[in-house]
């Protein structure tokens, strides 16, 4: 239980200070938390494997997630390194991080897809609103109420993808990776 308290505290330390160093200009801070903490989560966590294994998965669909929010119009990011045009590299931290909490204090989630579903639709936009409105780090291009719907519906699917593709069983007979 302990464990799972320090994962999830870890990973809302590295999405507090991404955003803190990106409302501020900088795309810096947030790398240097998230391998901070990628350290913690593979040198004292069980699931090291399992954990290396989702960090390219999930850091693709927040690429594609991100990217594709930016291309809609409906974000804009301070700190846009290296590109306006793709998610900036301090939000993949924040993805990178996420990654790290799937098989740990997010893992209550897994089996529980439409709980998963709920969860994302009012965790995932809840982050892009306090990242944009508490900090700056995020802009809104069009109406909050257009962007956070459809944040709401891009979370409510991704959320319980990222659960499934946690799950041991699903790696190893869909994507092919050893446990």
């Amino acid at each position: 239980m302990i464990w799972k308290i320090a994962n999830a505290v870890g990973y809302q330390l590295v999405w507090l200070i991404s955003v803190v160093g990106a409302a501020h200009g900088s795309p810096l801070p947030g790398p240097f938390a998230a391998i901070a903490f990628a350290l913690m989560v593979l040198g004292f966590g069980k699931q090291r494997q399992a954990d290396l294994r989702l960090l390219p998965l999930v850091l693709m669909i927040g690429l594609l997630a991100d990217s594709a929010w930016i291309a809609l119009g409906w974000l804009d990011y301070n700190a846009p390194w290296p590109s306006a045009l793709l998610a900036p590299a301090w939000i993949l931290t924040i993805w990178f991080a996420f990654a790290l909490t799937l098989n740990h204090s997010m893992a209550f989630f897994k089996g529980r897809y439409a709980l998963a579903s709920l969860f994302g639709a009012i965790g995932g936009p809840l982050a892009y609103w306090s990242a944009a409105h508490g900090f700056g780090a995020v802009h809104f291009d069009t109406s909050a109420p257009t962007v956070l719907f459809g944040l709401c519906v891009g979370w409510a699917a991704m959320f319980p993808l990222l659960v499934r593709i946690s799950e041991h069983r699903f790696a190893r007979e869909v994507i092919g990776v050893a446990s």
